[in-house]
């Protein structure tokens, strides 16, 4: 996807470094930051240089790519292997990004160790492009039904990031957005601002804005009163973890926009790519769902007047805050799930029809 014209995608590997765009520091400034190490790539990880649960794998595949040129010695591998995968507990993606890469790693020896990780790596970031153009090729018809029922813009409601920032290109929410644009189908994202990191408002609305489609930021709990209003065509979200049960994991909020979009006769999609999809856990209460530090909460940063980036407190200093990163959607609130392979109903049936499990 584009930014000031330009393609670029997430993350990619260049003369040793992996390079990927610094996400913290969006919408204000864009810079490319250098990747040299395991460590750097569990830490860009942690600290949300890059997010989005595909970007989150790849990212992963790529650190073991690193740790190989660090020290390609099978203990420390899987050493590297565990500590990525510890780095952040509920997007699914990440385990199974590693655990794929491991898988080609293992027991490998040679020195083609290194071309082995490097091509699968590329591999695992080739597919996931293809998956998310996919899943916009699906979810299209959906806008196309709509827009063809309307006949005039088709008014989509968004949360958090599930845009090319979140992928390696295209993204899973905002990809049928971004079909439908090329379309010439008029469409209008409302973007949840998506507290506490803002993801929507400082990287959906980035995204959107670069590629010229027409948007608005919303507080996260505008979205219900707009659907009241029968100024929301459809929701469309991400997830980080969708069971096979058809149960979604998503950024916090997707469970109340789920219920607003249910009460308001609103129809609710899930984009995912089969990556996403947790085939083991079937019960939800056993995600487990990541708590992040309460200054995500009590601070916020933005553009002061001489336009510099700068982080205030806007908590009182005495107040305790929880800073819960995701909830769980029941499959019941679902209206389907729209994949690489197709759309399907949210449930254990439809899923296993899908991908002939």
């Amino acid at each position: 996807m584009k930014i000031e014209g330009k393609e670029y995608r997430t993350i990619w590997f260049e003369n040793n470094v992996v390079k990927i765009i610094d996400q913290t520091k969006l919408p204000h400034k864009f810079i490319i930051k250098d990747l040299k190490t395991v460590k750097d790539a569990i830490k860009a990880i942690k600290t949300m240089e890059v997010r989005g649960a595909p970007l989150i794998g790849a990212t992963a595949a790529y650190g073991l790519v690193l740790a190989i040129i660090e020290n390609n010695d099978q203990t420390f591998l899987k050493k590297s292997s565990e500590d990525l995968i510890n780095s952040r507990p509920t997007a699914i993606n990440l385990k199974w990004a590693v655990d794929r890469m491991m898988k080609k790693i293992s027991g490998v020896n040679s020195d083609q160790i290194l071309n082995i990780a490097l091509n699968e790596a590329k591999e695992i970031c080739e597919e996931d492009i293809k998956f998310c153009e996919n899943i916009g090729l699906n979810g299209l018809k959906i806008i196309e039904e709509i827009y063809n029922k309307k006949k005039g813009t088709v008014n989509i409601l968004t949360h958090c990031n599930a845009g090319w920032l979140a992928t390696i290109n295209w993204g899973t929410a905002t990809s049928p957005i971004y079909h439908a644009h090329k379309k010439k189908i008029p469409v209008h994202v409302w973007v949840d601002e998506t507290r506490p990191r803002n993801q929507g408002a400082n990287l959906t609305s980035y995204e959107l804005n670069e590629e010229q489609i027409p948007n608005t930021i919303i507080a996260d709990n505008t979205g219900g009163i707009l659907m009241q209003r029968g100024e929301v065509d459809m929701c469309i979200v991400g997830t980080d973890r969708t069971l096979a049960t058809g149960d979604v994991c998503n950024k916090i909020g997707t469970y109340l926009k789920a219920l607003s979009a249910k009460d308001n006769n609103v129809p609710f999609y899930v984009a995912l790519p089969s990556s996403t999809i947790d085939w083991n856990i079937k019960n939800y209460k056993e995600i487990p769902i990541e708590e992040r530090s309460s200054e995500e909460l009590s601070h916020v940063e933005g553009l002061d007047e001489s336009g510099n980036v700068k982080k205030i407190q806007v908590y009182p200093k005495k107040s305790k805050a929880m800073n819960l990163a995701f909830d769980v959607t029941p499959a019941k609130y679902v209206t389907a799930l729209i994949t690489e392979k197709g759309i399907c109903e949210a449930s254990s049936k439809g899923l296993e029809n899908l991908f002939k499990r």
